[in-house]
């Protein structure tokens, strides 16, 4: 059964069991404690509130976790997109309950400044109107919501993306709360170690301040080169009558000139100082943990991102901090070749299904089937089918992947066509993306472009690389969903006391005993399997992982 809750505003809560079209199935009760409210009553199978982050929090805070919730903000933010085509809609309960009602949409409440803390600052809800109960709102958009959903081309995948979603948001705050493990005293040693010691006053690190003198050094004349200010680089290589149009790292390694050498690597420190330098340590890491901000399906594709703190962009020398306690260990585990099996199975392509039904490695599979036994030509050739690769090598490698997968080939080649001619793209389980008239800002930067003329044939082209890849991409992520939700509730069925700490896309880490290593990893393995089969029904398509058990993230490489 499923019941909503509303806080009341005092520490309690009203709630209610709800019958299957979302209405109430019995009277209003009010409890004193949200946390005691939701604890007395196990055998609730999914609650239903308005804002996983805004209400989860409080009872993770209490020591009370549930196994299911149903999200509203996430499902509205979900199915406005399938409904309208449209993504960054508002989303909250006051915007779903003015949709309902056909009021003026408020906007969504301004999201938090990425440097702050999550603990600090945090903004209450959208206020509804004056005058209209929460829980009465709740139950009335929830209803409304179960009926949007069974109006859907396929209701039951649009159900299983919207609990899917409704898990990744649980997964998020538990991940938040939980924390990455994190050694700051290792992480000041690798910072000693590479970039020097630090200047007071701010200055630069030793080591950078040497580079950017070597830099200045190379160029001569005695003009003093800022590395750190691409303008100065350029006007410095034009000087020694070398034109530049970037500072990109591929551009400069073409380059014959001394400066190259001590200007990558200055380059290579910066990013590291900036990014995760000693003030990134003072400020996200606190009593040996991690704490990012994850924002789930934040993306047109549904791929996650963080609210500050760069947690999915950690560079592979600062994954050496990332130690677990004492007795426990990490569960490392990274989806092999994510994208191209999820192409088989949402293209029902029966070559390609046979071949990511086969081994760990598809694509050596793919490579004893033609290709002249190179995977590497195997791996070209299927990646540029999925991000729309048509120059070069990449082009030949294609046709002969046109010739022995067309259905595969040809379902990308579809939803380009779609994405070029302006029309909605959805993910297999229904995620949409917006027409091309909204341009989301990942399609934006995948396009490569800023210009504002979306009527243009450029950027006709763009979104079709974007919708190429987004039929994939999005239903790998949701996919993804599917197997943290899988795993999470195995733990959780099982009374363990492992922990999900990170995701990323493909990979997830696990921080447990060392005791319950083996059962995790199983657990892992048997999670990608349900998935696979909750969300693309009966396929011969595997979905392996890579798994190592290590006490370092950097020891997992």
């Amino acid at each position: 059964m499923r019941w909503a809750v509303a806080e009341s505003g005092d520490g309690g809560a009203y709630l209610c069991p709800l019958d299957a079209a979302g209405r109430p199935a019995a009277e209003v009760i009010y409890e004193p404690s949200l946390a005691e409210a939701v604890r007395t009553r196990p055998e609730v199978e999914r609650w239903v509130w308005r804002s996983t982050p805004e209400v989860y929090r409080s009872l993770l805070a209490a020591g009370v976790r549930v196994e299911r919730c149903y999200d509203v903000q996430a499902a509205e933010a979900l199915l406005i997109g399938y409904e309208e085509g449209q993504s960054g809609q508002p989303r909250s309960l006051a915007a779903a309950w003015a949709r309902l009602h056909n009021l003026p949409v408020p906007p969504d409440a301004p999201a938090r400044a990425a440097e702050v803390q999550p603990s600090l600052f945090e903004s209450g809800p959208v206020p509804l109107p004056p005058g209209t109960d929460e829980l009465t709102a709740l139950v009335a958009v929830y209803a409304g919501q179960v009926a949007r959903t069974a109006a859907t081309e396929y209701p039951e995948r649009m159900r299983l993306l919207l609990a899917a979603e409704s898990a990744g948001m649980l997964v998020a705050a538990e991940m938040s709360r939980s924390g990455i493990p994190w050694r700051a005293d290792v992480h000041r040693e690798l910072l000693d170690t590479m970039l020097g010691g630090r200047f007071p006053g701010g200055s630069q690190p030793r080591r950078m301040a040497e580079l950017a003198d070597e830099v200045s050094r190379a160029f001569g004349g005695g003009v003093r080169v800022r590395p750190d200010l691409p303008n100065d680089i350029v006007k410095a290589f034009a000087r020694a009558g070398i034109e530049l149009s970037s500072t990109r790292k591929w551009e400069l390694q073409q380059i014959d000139h001394p400066a190259v050498a001590p200007l990558l690597a200055y380059k290579s420190l910066y990013r590291l100082y900036t990014a995760h330098g000693w003030s990134w340590l003072e400020q996200w890491v606190h009593g040996g943990r991690f704490r990012p901000e994850y924002l789930p399906g934040a993306t047109v594709s549904g791929r996650w991102t963080t609210n500050g703190g760069g947690a999915l962009q950690i560079p592979k020398v600062i994954r050496r901090a990332i130690r677990a306690d004492p007795g426990w260990c990490l569960v490392v585990a990274d989806a092999d070749q994510m994208e191209p099996r999820v192409l088989a199975a949402v293209s029902r392509d029966p070559g390609l299904m046979e071949v990511a039904g086969r081994g760990a490695d598809l694509y050596a599979d793919l490579a004893a089937r033609g290709f002249g036994g190179d995977r590497t030509q195997a791996k070209l050739a299927l990646l540029g089918a999925v991000y729309g690769q048509t120059s070069g090598d990449a082009l030949t490698h294609l046709a002969g992947l046109r010739r022995r997968y067309p259905v595969a080939v040809a379902y990308v080649d579809d939803a380009a066509r779609a994405g070029e001619e302006g029309r909605l793209v959805r993910t297999w389980l229904g995620r949409t993306c917006p027409p091309a008239s909204v341009v989301s800002p990942d399609q934006a930067d995948l396009a490569g472009s800023d210009s504002g003329d979306h009527g243009s044939a450029a950027t006709a082209r763009a979104r079709g690389r974007f919708t190429r890849n987004f039929v994939v991409q999005g239903s790998a992520a949701d996919w993804a969903l599917l197997v943290l939700a899988g795993l999470r509730s195995a733990i959780f069925r099982a009374g363990l006391r492992a922990e999900l700490v990170f995701f990323q896309h493909d990979e997830v880490i696990v921080h447990c005993p060392a005791a319950e290593a083996s059962a995790v990893a199983d657990m892992i393995a048997t999670a990608a399997d349900t998935a696979g089969r909750l969300v693309f029904g009966p396929t011969p398509v595997r979905f392996p992982f890579t798994t190592a058990v290590v006490e370092c993230y950097g020891d997992a490489e």
